[in-house]
């Protein structure tokens, strides 16, 4: 080789493509066993090995962002700002004129909401802008073989290959993100097998570029999960000043009449409907951040994504979409003088005492105010439902 020839090479060595370095153990892991359980579940090798070429070492990538846990600081309220943005709601309300035939279809047919729709649309992939550019086979056996997932990693693995299998989609084309939720409303490979549906009627359930089939599929999934079509979601709520607190949380199911007997109020001001159904009193950042009565068709929409702050987002993006407004009250500060160990502290000592706050990461949301509530009920103290050092001290002597 010339000197030229060598110079320029040298030059352009770092904007080439680099090949994956091989990890025999990673390598070993594939062919010993997640192979067998390919073989088990009547994945043919040459699909098999098909799907795992090139595949030689972990996804770095999906180990970082699987090891990420949410800071402590991170917040509903915080959440919300960065979901629910002016730009998402605007493109929600673009969407909903320009898919106004296929929205009344669907909603006709699955009885779902067609605002909850594009909540859930504008959420997962910003109205299939961000579908995701990963590999699926690759993200899910890296979960499979490492970090504490893995076995969403093995599960999920078998059904993605079964979705090849059914020749849906190619293994060089197959996207969707870290942990394997693809398409338009990002189903990871189970929902897909369990609810995906061809609105199309072109023989193919593309969740991946067909918004038709993601929609109606996304419909399905939430018809499924109890979605009721006489019912929001919730709505933002006052209560009165004598409201007894212990009354909030899951477990303190009531009609909405019975609720508005007890004074509880829209914070909009306009009346309730669907008055005979029953719903609960959320307070996802505290007794004294916004408050919000939801129903059944809020926990449908946790089936979907198993996240109070999620779900919320959802029903709010899809309020504004529908011209509604923002959140009224404040969200208050989480500065509650805790560490990050004390703060996980205190919740393994709520679930240690059956007062389940739904994880032990740090983070407080709706479960944990539920469950600081009922501890406190039951220990006779005032309740405030706000955590603190001398909570945490009366539990260490009263656990």
């Amino acid at each position: 080789m010339n000197r030229r020839l060598f110079a320029a090479f040298v030059a352009l060595a770092p904007l080439l493509p680099r090949p994956a370095l091989a990890d025999p153990k990673f390598e070993a892991f594939i062919q010993n066993s997640l192979w067998p359980r390919a073989k088990a579940a009547g994945i043919p090798r040459d699909l098999f090995d098909r799907a795992f070429k090139g595949i030689t070492e972990p996804d770095p990538r999906v180990l970082k962002l699987a090891a990420n846990q949410p800071e402590f600081t991170s917040t509903t309220g915080d959440y919300l700002a960065k979901a629910v943005t002016p730009i998402r709601i605007a493109t929600g309300k673009t969407k909903k004129a320009e898919e106004e035939a296929l929205l009344s279809a669907i909603e006709k047919k699955y009885g779902v909401d067609r605002h909850i729709l594009l909540g859930i649309w504008g959420m997962e992939s910003n109205f299939g802008k961000d579908k995701g550019s990963m590999s699926v086979i690759r993200s899910l056996a890296t979960l499979a073989y490492s970090g504490r997932r893995k076995a969403y990693g093995n599960a999920q693995l078998i059904a993605a290959l079964k979705i090849l299998q059914k020749g849906v989609a190619k293994p060089e084309d197959f996207k969707g993100s870290w942990a394997a939720a693809m398409g338009h409303t990002q189903f990871i490979p189970s929902s897909y097998i369990s609810y995906a549906v061809d609105w199309t009627g072109d023989g193919t359930k593309d969740i991946w570029n067909s918004r038709q089939d993601a929609l109606a599929s996304t419909a399905n999934y939430l018809a499924k999960a109890g979605w009721k079509s006489d019912r929001p979601w919730g709505w933002e709520v006052t209560l009165p000043k004598d409201f007894d607190v212990a009354l909030i949380g899951r477990g303190k199911w009531r009609s909405v009449a019975a609720w508005e007997k007890l004074g509880v109020k829209r914070a909009d001001g306009q009346k309730f409907g669907s008055r005979d159904v029953d719903a609960f009193v959320m307070v996802p950042q505290g007794v004294n951040g916004p408050r919000f009565l939801v129903t059944q068709n809020f926990l449908a929409i946790m089936d979907y994504n198993l996240s109070h702050s999620y779900a919320l987002a959802v029903g709010h993006l899809a309020d504004r979409i529908r011209g509604m407004g923002p959140i009224q009250a404040a969200w208050p500060s989480v500065d509650f003088g805790l560490s990050f160990e004390q703060r996980v502290e205190l919740q393994k000592r709520l679930n240690a005492m059956g007062f389940k706050t739904g994880g032990s990461d740090g983070r407080f949301g709706a479960r944990t105010y539920e469950a600081i509530i009922a501890y406190q009920a039951k220990a006779g103290l005032p309740l405030d439902g706000r955590p603190s050092l001398k909570l945490l001290e009366h539990m260490r002597k009263n656990g």
